[in-house]
């Protein structure tokens, strides 16, 4: 598809400042708002505007989709957002009885904290329609890990009236953090739960009460019930019910296998042990925390494990309730040398390997989901049979080069509202790393 510019999309955000702009022609792109920090969650308010979360700007903001204009309904105090990281205020849900006259005008909002340590919670926050602000914060569900790298983060209400929440792998065993052990197979017990530790929900999908108690029907992990729902996830940043109550989510891989997976109670979605399908292509995992002589004594290396650095195929694991992805992006055969595009410097050489980078997912008109990609700037469509047990293959569309991290979806089903990120890498139109972003901080609306 072509990529639209950035001068034409600037004439265009000129123009819908000064009216409302006319709903561009099927496969067009506008931009409808601009100046936002890092929006990272957008949710269509019963209100008729975009209710957006902003990582980095620390707000919750409400987006008028006909004319751009921004009012913020919050300014999270005590948000902690870290430079680049992937730190500050994240999840947005919206109790299904606000502005119903129901006395549950809600919202709830997941966000970083300082405590004791880098922490996470959940707070709900009373809407007053005649000031448009959130007020009145109560605590949730607190003490939850976080760090700056994969929080995940990302909030629904379910049609069984829980919330379901999705805490990443904290970005541990890479980079910076390689000392550090991966969680997400590890298990909450008793004790844990009843001392309210919640150290082992990394790498989980969690489901809650609105009061942030534990569902009595959540399933069991190892004969103990906690607000764990699924476990084994890396950086889960999608996630989206479709009208017929399936929850979907997507999974972030670490070289190759971003996921879009059918999400069960009690499954098991493999990481660390396993990436995508478990097919020992083109991943181990190498358990840098158990190295010989101690990790510290290794040089993290993202393509050659030293020999004092314990690894396992996918094969080498299994589990009697380990899921398989509905859906895989960019699988490689074992073998494949993820150093040989000589367009890519080291320094951004993770913009180059076969990743999507998939940061939300939506269900979208006809039996459809829509997930948007990091690495692309770009956004897939993806059928599903009458079932949604199966998907069918993936079409790529409303292409721009932007970092795109959240979808909402009007209820016409006709426009698909897409926030991008404020800064980072993305793909350029020659392939290559850039930073040259068209629409940073952006709402963008794309005619399906």
């Amino acid at each position: 598809m072509k990529v639209i510019s950035a001068a034409a999309l600037a004439l265009v955000a000129l123009v819908s400042a000064c009216a409302p702009a006319e709903p561009p022609e099927p496969g067009g792109i506008r931009v409808v708002a601009t100046g936002l920090g890092d929006p990272y969650e957008m949710v269509w308010g019963p209100d008729g505007f975009l209710w957006v979360t902003e990582k980095s700007g620390g707000r919750v903001t409400r987006v008028d989709p006909k004319t751009g204009e921004k009012t913020v309904a919050l300014t999270v105090e005590g948000a902690l957002h870290t430079e680049g990281g992937q730190d500050g205020v994240l999840g947005l849900a919206l109790h299904p009885g606000l502005l119903k006259g129901e006395g549950r005008d809600w919202v709830y909002l997941a966000h970083t904290y300082a405590g004791e340590r880098r922490q996470t919670k959940i707070v709900r926050y009373s809407y007053d329609a005649a000031t448009q602000a959130l007020t009145s914060p109560v605590d949730v569900l607190t003490g939850l890990v976080s760090s700056v790298d994969h929080q995940s983060g990302k909030l629904r209400f379910g049609p069984d009236g829980t919330l379901y929440y999705t805490i990443g792998d904290q970005g541990a065993n890479q980079f910076g953090l390689y000392c550090e052990t991966i969680e997400a197979q590890t298990l909450p017990t008793a004790a844990q739960v009843k001392a309210g530790d919640r150290s082992a929900y990394q790498g989980k999908v969690l489901r809650l009460n609105p009061d942030g108690t534990i569902p009595a029907d959540n399933p069991e992990f190892g004969g103990v019930r906690s607000h764990v729902y699924a476990v084994g996830f890396r950086n889960a940043q999608g996630l989206a019910f479709t009208p017929s109550g399936l929850l979907y989510g997507t999974d972030q891989g670490p070289k190759t296998d971003d996921e879009v997976d059918l999400l069960r109670p009690g499954g098991n979605y493999g990481w660390p042990h396993v990436a995508g399908h478990r097919d020992d292509k083109a991943y181990v995992y190498a358990r840098w925390a158990e190295a010989e002589g101690g990790c510290q004594a290794e040089r993290f290396n993202d393509y050659d494990i030293p020999p004092g650095v314990p690894t396992s195929e996918e094969t080498d694991w299994d589990d009697p309730a380990f899921t398989p992805p509905l859906v895989t992006f960019d699988t490689v055969e074992d073998g494949f040398d993820f150093r040989a595009d000589a367009d890519c410097d080291p320094a951004t050489a993770f913009v180059c390997w076969p990743t999507l980078a998939l940061s939300s997912l939506e269900p979208g008109p006809a039996g459809t989901l829509l997930a948007t990609s990091l690495k692309d700037g770009a956004v897939y469509r993806i059928p599903l049979d009458p079932g949604g047990e199966k998907a069918g293959k993936a079409e790529r569309i409303a292409d721009t080069v932007n970092r795109y991290r959240d979808t909402a979806l009007d209820p016409g089903g006709s426009t698909l509202y897409i926030a991008t990120d404020t800064a980072g890498l993305t793909r350029g139109p020659d392939g290559k790393p850039t930073r040259d972003l068209e629409n940073p901080g952006a709402i963008l609306a794309y005619e399906l």
